[in-house]
């Protein structure tokens, strides 16, 4: 195992700038930020260096003892409450130019009782003369010296980034120094309201992402750390997608975005599909999303449950036509309410993995190519007849071929994708999308020898 990183709780009201804070301290912006108060529902983690000191971050939603009562707002207090009873040192976000507020002053005296070190940093103090809004925190009671910080620009986060660092303890390090695998990326992608953050929390067997009825629950993308059969793996849980024309809220507009940056950034995919519904016309655009990016693909058929006689024939039928175009992708039943078929879940993302990191050795791929060209030879285009070379691979992830022709363009759709079903055959590649890209073979032309040479 590797060593363990101190972790800092960052808490506050609801839009004092925690998430701005927090992109700040881990760089980029791994954390949707918008005006609108309770965008953040759920844990986020990052990892923040100083000056080779090294610490893990998590931001959490507002805290609002008057939201408890209604779900999500109850939701929202447990996941905060969960990072502050997991870190190291607390890090309490004020808003400096609304002053001192009552949730406040309750948030500072639950913060005195939760055995933490706390350092308090009074946001949006954008210049000098904005710093007599720091003094006015000092009867919160929670620490001799206050830090004045501006999120957005940068100002006196070093000063900060300082003070949490000094009440940090270092990382503890196990027996075993040796650095681990890389964790596994796995996205899970969907409409609203098909069971992903479900499909995470019955994993890691906590609530880690905020579950709740009400679609959209789920705004940022949430990693979660995971291990399962010895190996480690990053689950993603992303917002829930829904179709542009019903997209209103800028804030869901650029969630859906940051979701199909996870896509990019994945080893697989997990399509998530309620499966009392079926595959949509939206479920079809989101495959295409993953095609596209050329990562590893498995289809998970959530509630499962739920179905009744007659409706596995129903629901396969509905598969072969609206997700015709990933048949090779391999489809699991699951129930994350009953926690049914997580583990042939999670085997068929292991195999995906595999597939979509395979390659085919040079002396297999010319045997292949021969055995095909002799049985299938490309068809004659316009006239022309194309003659195709040999084929190597160029790459992995996503396995991708290229094909050497005489004249590249006259070869026909129709039998690249031939060409890409042999291969399957062949050699499997279940769960990952082939690439294949026809290149001209250049004519080699040999340099005429002068009279002195023969």
């Amino acid at each position: 195992m590797s060593a363990r990183l101190p972790l800092v709780a960052i808490v506050g009201r609801p839009n004092v700038g925690k998430s701005t804070l927090f992109n700040r301290l881990v760089g980029g912006r791994p954390a949707l930020v918008e005006d609108e108060p309770g965008v953040t529902r759920d844990r986020r983690y990052g990892e923040v260096e100083y000056f080779g000191a090294t610490f893990r971050a998590v931001d959490t939603g507002g805290l609002d003892p008057e939201a408890e009562s209604h779900a999500i707002g109850a939701g929202i207090h447990r996941q905060a409450h969960a990072a502050i009873d997991e870190s190291d040192a607390v890090l309490f976000v004020i808003d400096g130019r609304a002053g001192v507020m009552p949730i406040d002053r309750e948030l500072a005296g639950m913060l005195r009782k939760c055995g933490r070190p706390v350092v308090v940093a009074v946001n949006k103090v954008d210049g000098p003369k904005h710093d007599h809004f720091v003094h006015e925190f000092h009867e919160l009671g929670l620490a001799a010296e206050l830090y004045g910080v501006s999120a957005a620009h940068g100002r006196g986060v070093d000063a900060l980034v300082e003070a949490l660092v000094a009440e940090l303890p270092g990382p503890s390090a196990d027996a075993d120094p040796e650095p681990e695998p890389e964790a596994r990326r796995i996205c899970f992608v969907g409409k609203p309201n098909v069971g992903k953050s479900s499909i995470v929390n019955r994993l890691v067997g906590v609530e880690r992402s905020l579950v709740h009825d009400a679609p959209g629950t789920t705004t940022d993308p949430v990693d979660t750390p995971f291990e399962f059969g010895g190996r480690s793996y990053l689950l993603v849980d992303t917002a829930g997608m829904r179709r542009r024309a019903k997209i209103e809220q800028r804030t869901e507009q650029i969630s859906v975005s940051m979701a199909l940056g996870q896509i990019r950034r994945a080893d697989v995919a997990v399509l998530v599909i309620d499966a009392s519904e079926g595959p949509s016309e939206q479920d079809q655009r989101i495959s295409r999303a993953i095609t596209e990016s050329g990562r590893a693909v498995v289809v998970a058929l959530n509630k499962a449950d739920l179905l009744g006689a007659g409706d596995a024939a129903r629901l396969e039928r509905q598969l072969d036509d609206e997700l015709h175009f990933l048949d090779f992708a391999p489809t699991v039943k699951m129930s994350a309410l009953r926690g049914e078929g997580l583990g042939a879940m999670m085997s068929a993302v292991d195999d995906a993995a595999a597939e979509h990191e395979r390659r085919v050795s040079t002396a297999e791929l010319n045997q292949f190519f021969a055995d095909v060209c002799e049985t299938h030879p490309p068809p004659t285009q316009r006239g022309r007849v194309v003659r195709v070379h040999y084929m190597t691979q160029g790459g992995t992830r996503p396995p991708t071929f290229l094909v050497w022709a005489n004249q590249p363009r006259y070869l026909a759709d129709s039998y690249k994708r031939y060409l890409v079903n042999q291969l399957r055959k062949r050699y499997g590649f279940a769960g990952t999308p082939i690439r294949l890209i026809v290149k001209a073979k250049k004519k080699v032309r040999l340099a005429k020898r002068s009279p002195s040479a023969r």
